[in-house]
């Protein structure tokens, strides 16, 4: 990916950020931008969405629903050639990572072979 791309990406992911944080309410979840992704063309932007406690589903619908406004109002704020058009997609990373960390942890519980002394390796 290019360099223009990058910083196109991360500007996206922070104005989106700011602007879901302001102008939502979203009733004691958490919901952070995690990533942007926009094509070459800069015609389309996938917005990455991580929600903690609770279900994600009515808060990507409502996203979805708002991608225009949203649009709008970041694009006021970030000048590009072409207003991509944003899709909010489920970021479930975090998830992911909670769950590998809970399954090291149980096979660390796991019992172990005994180590060996040195004069028992030759």
């Amino acid at each position: 990916m290019s360099r223009r791309l990058d910083r196109v990406n991360e500007l996206l992911r922070r104005e989106i950020g700011s602007l879901v944080q302001r102008d939502f309410e979203w009733h004691g979840k958490l919901v952070t931008i995690r990533d942007v992704e926009v094509t070459q063309d800069l015609k389309e932007a996938k917005v990455w969405v991580s929600v903690l406690g609770g279900d994600a589903t009515p808060i990507l619908d409502k996203l979805n629903r708002a991608h225009g406004m949203i649009q709008s109002k970041v694009m006021k704020r970030v000048v590009l050639k072409s207003t991509p058009v944003l899709r909010f997609c489920l970021d479930v990373s975090t998830e992911r990572g909670v769950h590998l960390v809970n399954l090291l942890e149980e096979v660390d519980q796991l019992p172990k072979a005994p180590e060996l002394t040195p004069s028992e390796e030759a």
